[in-house]
């Protein structure tokens, strides 16, 4: 379950691509959401998935931080000092950037009092009413939806590098219990 020094354990890697993989199809969803009408079949339920899905994401990412703080971080003798320094900068500026959308996303919600509603399982209630906060909860959610898939990007490409470029094992220690040798 968890870490070692040469690899991830299985609930930090599912943790890592599920969310990758939600977090991609969020922002996707999102875009398409925009270019709905109201007469269209899906403007209620895409938004109402939308806010079940980024709720649930919000309690993994915290979930994930905890996990991450308490779990032993596999070690990379191949980084550079350039490379740890931009590693951990680029991973607490996406933990960062993500707690920040999914707030957003949550006030851009609640801003009318009304709580969310988790597929219908769970209401979650508005703590925070206040008019017009929609607006900007609006703004902010979207630019940082768009800075989230760049800094990704570049994580990704990052990780092609060292796995393509430098084939020092980084992206394997994220893929599978790998050891240096393998």
């Amino acid at each position: 379950m968890s870490r070692n020094t040469e690899s991830y354990g299985i609930m930090s890697r599912l943790l890592h691509w599920s969310m990758a993989i939600a977090v991609v199809a969020m922002f996707a969803l999102g875009l398409w959401m925009r270019s709905l009408d109201y007469y269209s079949p899906y403007y209620k339920t895409a938004p109402d998935i939308h806010k079940s899905i980024g709720l649930i994401l919000l309690a993994f990412l915290v979930f994930r931080a905890i996990w991450n703080a308490l779990s032993p971080k596999p070690t990379h003798d191949s980084l550079t000092p350039f490379e740890r320094r931009a590693s951990k900068a680029v991973h607490f500026v996406l933990y960062a950037a993500l707690f920040v959308l999914m707030i957003a996303g949550y006030f851009i919600s609640t801003a009318d009092g009304r709580p969310i509603s988790i597929f219908g399982l769970v209401d979650v209630p508005s703590i925070l009413t206040r008019k017009g906060m929609e607006s900007l909860a609006g703004s902010v959610h979207y630019y940082v939806a768009f800075f989230i898939i760049a800094v990704a990007s570049v994580h990704a490409l990052a990780a092609l590098y060292h796995h393509f470029i430098k084939r020092d094992g980084v992206l394997l220690g994220m893929l599978r219990r790998t050891t240096r040798n393998s």
